[in-house]
């Protein structure tokens, strides 16, 4: 049901979220974005022929995809930082590092969902994160003129538990389901099954992530 309806889903989720959050105490919530993030991956992870991502690279495509994240985006945010935040240098900041920083485990799987080329993706968010974790000091200090403290040992364990780790486990999970069931009922009873556990992941994560700014959102809707 919640994927055949999605973008409802995910509304209901936002709105929840906030009626939520602003009522309750819902600072624990901080714990599930890694296990939460951890279940968005795992499962389309699962049904990859996870062989593929040791295949060749399309070099043409990583280094557009890099030169866009690491070159336009910046960019893009200083320039409507500068234009809309002017008078508060932490909302610039912001604005800097969500175009600075790729997502992970989202880009995966919403990749998956729109039928895309996941191996690419997988890809993506490697070099992505790896390549972030080593320039954003330098952008935060070219583009803010001041050095800001960044949690690299934060980011590479978010690498390995938000790519290489499900990667792995479902590698072994799919090894263990084909020996025991066989490959063609894997492929077309088993298979099937685990993308919708993504798709809950999807919207619960936004639920939480809607749920920890509830009162900045009600209290700071000019923010």
């Amino acid at each position: 049901i919640i994927k055949q309806n999605l973008i409802i889903s995910i509304l209901i989720s936002m709105v929840l979220g906030v009626i939520v959050g602003y009522y309750f105490d819902v600072s624990w919530f901080k714990t599930l974005i890694l296990p939460l993030t951890f279940l968005l991956v795992y499962p389309m992870m699962v049904t990859l022929k996870l062989e593929t991502i040791l295949e060749r690279w399309n070099v043409k495509l990583q280094l557009t995809t890099q030169l866009i994240n690491f070159i336009v985006f910046p960019l893009i945010a200083y320039f409507l930082g500068v234009l809309f935040f002017s008078d508060n240098e932490y909302l610039r900041l912001g604005l800097l590092l969500i175009a600075l920083l790729p997502t992970s485990g989202m880009t995966i799987s919403w990749t998956a969902m729109a039928k895309g080329n996941v191996n690419a993706a997988i890809k993506m968010v490697v070099i992505g994160l790896l390549l972030g974790a080593i320039l954003s000091p330098f952008y935060i200090t070219l583009f803010m003129g001041e050095a800001i403290e960044v949690p690299f040992m934060q980011i590479f364990t978010q690498i390995i538990v938000v790519v290489l780790l499900p990667t792995l486990l479902a590698f072994i999970t799919q090894k263990i389901l084909v020996r025991n069931y066989g490959n063609e009922k894997f492929h077309k009873s088993i298979k099937p099954k685990f993308p919708l556990f993504s798709t809950l992941g999807v919207v619960i994560i936004i639920f939480v992530a809607i749920s920890l700014k509830a009162k900045m959102i009600v209290n700071q809707p000019e923010i």
